[in-house]
């Protein structure tokens, strides 16, 4: 969603017009409230905040469905380590860097 200049709001203004930038929201518009000519915090509809929510926790698991997939192809190509012998290893370079 591209923003225009009426979506940035100075917190002063916000304050000052909270009830009729909350109808604003609701009606589907995201505002940038800022402080001190930053950005500062953004006002959006509850319902639109929790699909960007769902949203990043869907992306998560994609993620690590990836993930996953990546380490089945490893398994079956042979690309394995026993555990115990990676954690002595490990434990082993990290006692030699001290």
């Amino acid at each position: 969603m591209a923003f225009t200049a009426s979506d940035v709001i100075p917190l002063t203004q916000a304050r000052a017009t909270l009830s009729e930038l909350v109808e604003q929201v609701k009606a589907g518009a995201e505002k940038i409230i800022t402080k001190n000519g930053e950005s500062y915090v953004a006002l959006i509809d509850a319902q639109r905040l929790d699909y960007y929510h769902q949203l990043e926790r869907e992306r998560i698991h994609l993620l690590l469905i990836d993930e996953v997939s990546k380490g089945l192809d490893d398994i079956a190509a042979g690309n394995v380590q026993d555990a115990r012998g990676a954690l002595t290893e490990l434990k082993r370079r990290r006692a030699a860097k001290r």
